[in-house]
């Protein structure tokens, strides 16, 4: 038995923030903090340092939607669900007093806050009220709310920024049967008219970001080179001055200008790791910023574009808030980690590697070992594979990697095709091929540790959640040789059935990923896991939250149920839970990360 160094229930209750948004004036800032035990809104001066809690059990316990600011910065409007739903209503908070008023009522759709308008009576809200995900404009200034609808696209529709006049929305959405392909367009602020703005090529994926204080330019981001590129658009020529290197060895994303307009901010994803990038508007002018190793991420500017505020965290670092001086390149940690009794020391390294996979590439990983190896030890081994499958690992802090190393495994997290950051090509080498290539990269992993001479090559198990899930269901029934121990979390095992209780958003995401659930029938079988349960031979921890509905409880009870026809045995030859209290992922209070780590460790010490 490996002596613990990490208390697990300690680590679950860190508290943790979120989704951090300055005000219109630029000297406040708001953010979910989940030190009380559950997430809560807070704001925080930044003249002052003062924090402040603005909810009491009103704000969302999960966040999948985020929150805006009303233009006098007065009131804040977020998104909530119940219990994990996602069928998100608004709510707007009054800071002054604290009151939080229900806007709509609605329990049938899911609502996204967009930007409030630049008249303060208006904001768009992203909403499936209408069938598929379209551009609403919900009005402030009534007590009716009314809604009017913007965009009436077959695809989704992403609501970006308003014009600085308030007579254009920026929005993403695709019109081409190339359902890959995504274009900029803009929106009159009445939907008189809809205007196709930004679009390199078919099937390249082109979206707006920002507009620039001048109202004839707007920074775009585009992948028709191979790889995310940033550049800055002008509305009246259609021309396109592109940024940054356009090398194919980064994704780099565009970002938001500063007030005055003199800088644009980009995130540069390169190795798993995120940095910004600020350029000089005037000049293309590129400049780093001087920040540790890690990944560092929601970049805004703040307190008149003299700073900018960036999340920062690495492998032995929690994540902190940092305001970041533009004229010194020094920086100040505005809310700092949290480590208790635990000392950040024991925390274990990341190491960055690439193994060799089926078809000769390099797939790019990240791995954990426990500390003091001892000689001739061989230890259990997890591969871990992310969601999506368009996500990807990065070089931050990992609550379950380190938990699960400190307890003797040796943790895999690749990259797998269908990961960004590493540019189109792999992104879209696993499109019509779940379960396929990927699937390989993945039993390639598990043999890359067996290869590790302190790796026991018998006990080797797979974890996943959402994409992570299916990949797990797949792996243990196609690939029944390679692992021990199966761990589907809010996974996917027919893929049909996903398909026929999806909302309209996440079907057209299945069409782009999948193709086509009748035409591309055998294929979809031949994807799915309960097609195959019978040929599993790993001890499987199978659990999901009953209020899911991007991938369905009935994903977790059809296997199941295959499992019981074919007379395997629950809590012998697989265990089983169901949280009616969870939707897509573990609950978002304390007490649900707790639950998570209990199952997921004390299953692993049993059956690994």
């Amino acid at each position: 038995m490996v002596k613990e160094r990490i208390p697990l229930e300690e680590l679950a209750r860190l508290p943790n923030f979120a989704a951090v948004t300055p005000s219109w004036s630029a000297d406040r800032i708001a953010f979910y903090w989940d030190k009380t035990g559950r997430f809560e809104l807070y704001v925080m001066d930044l003249q002052t340092r003062q924090v402040r809690q603005l909810t009491d059990g009103q704000a969302p316990r999960q966040l999948r939607a985020g929150f805006v600011w009303t233009r006098d910065d007065r009131e804040i409007i977020f998104a909530k669900d119940h219990q994990g739903d996602e069928q998100n209503n608004l709510f707007k908070l009054e800071l002054a007093t604290g009151r939080v008023v229900q806007m709509n009522h609605d329990p049938k759709t899911q609502e996204y806050a967009g930007e409030v308008h630049p008249d303060n009576r208006r904001m768009a809200v992203m909403s499936n009220r209408a069938g598929q995900m379209n551009v609403f404009v919900l009005e402030l200034a009534s007590e009716n709310h009314e809604w009017k609808q913007l965009t009436r696209f077959k695809a989704p529709a992403f609501a970006g920024r308003w014009s600085p006049d308030g007579r254009w929305l920026a929005l993403a959405s695709n019109e081409s049967p190339n359902l890959k392909n995504q274009d900029g367009y803009l929106v009159r602020d009445d939907g008189s008219e809809v205007r196709k703005v930004f679009s390199v090529r078919e099937g390249s994926q082109d979206q707006i970001a920002d507009w620039h204080p001048d109202g004839v330019h707007v920074a775009v981001t585009s992948d028709a080179s191979g790889n995310n590129r940033p550049g800055i658009l002008n509305l009246e020529t259609g021309e396109v001055r592109w940024l940054g290197p356009g090398t194919d060895q980064a994704d780099e994303y565009a970002g938001s200008f500063s007030k005055s307009g003199e800088w644009l901010v980009t995130l540069r994803n390169q190795d798993a790791s995120i940095f910004p990038v600020l350029y000089r508007v005037a000049t293309g002018e590129e400049r780093t910023l001087r920040l540790p190793g890690g990944m560092a991420f929601g970049t805004s500017f703040v307190l008149d574009d003299s700073k900018l505020l960036i999340t920062h965290s690495s492998a032995r670092r929690r994540p902190e808030l940092l305001l970041y001086d533009l004229q010194t390149d020094a920086y100040e940690v505005l809310l700092p980690a949290e480590y208790g009794s635990i000392d950040p020391a024991v925390f274990v390294d990341d190491e960055y590697v690439r193994y060799p996979t089926f078809d000769g590439q390099q797939v790019p990983a990240i791995l954990y070992r426990p500390r003091d190896v001892a000689p001739g030890a061989r230890l259990p081994a997890l591969v871990i594979v992310h969601g999506g499958p368009t996500a990807q690992f990065f070089r931050g802090f990992d609550p379950y990697a380190q938990f699960l190393a400190d307890r003797g495994y040796v943790i895999l997290q690749p990259n797998i095709r269908g990961s960004t950051g590493y540019g189109t090509a792999w992104r879209d080498a696993n499109l019509k091929d779940w379960g396929g290539g990927d699937l390989e990269d993945v039993v390639a992993g598990a043999n890359y540790l067996k290869s590790l001479p302190y790796v026991d090559p018998e006990r080797v198990g797979i974890f996943g959640g959402s994409f992570g899930g299916f990949m797990s269901f797949i792996a243990v029934t196609k690939r029944p040789d390679v692992f021990k121990v199966g761990v589907p979390w809010v996974g996917i095992s027919d893929l049909h059935l996903l398909y026929e209780e999806d909302m309209e958003h996440f079907k057209y995401y299945l069409r782009q990923q999948m193709g086509d659930p009748e035409k591309d029938y055998a294929l979809w079988r031949d994807r799915s896991a309960v097609e195959f349960a019978h040929q599993l031979t790993a001890k499987l921890l199978i659990v999901h939250g009953t209020n899911d509905p991007r991938c369905p409880i009935s994903q977790a009870r059809v296997f199941r149920d295959r499992l019981l026809q074919l007379g395997k045995r629950e809590g012998e030859d697989f265990e089983y839970h169901e949280f009616g209290d969870e939707g897509h992922g573990p609950g978002g209070d304390i007490q649900g990360k707790i639950r998570t780590y209990r199952l997921l460790a004390d299953f692993l010490e049993r059956r690994l």
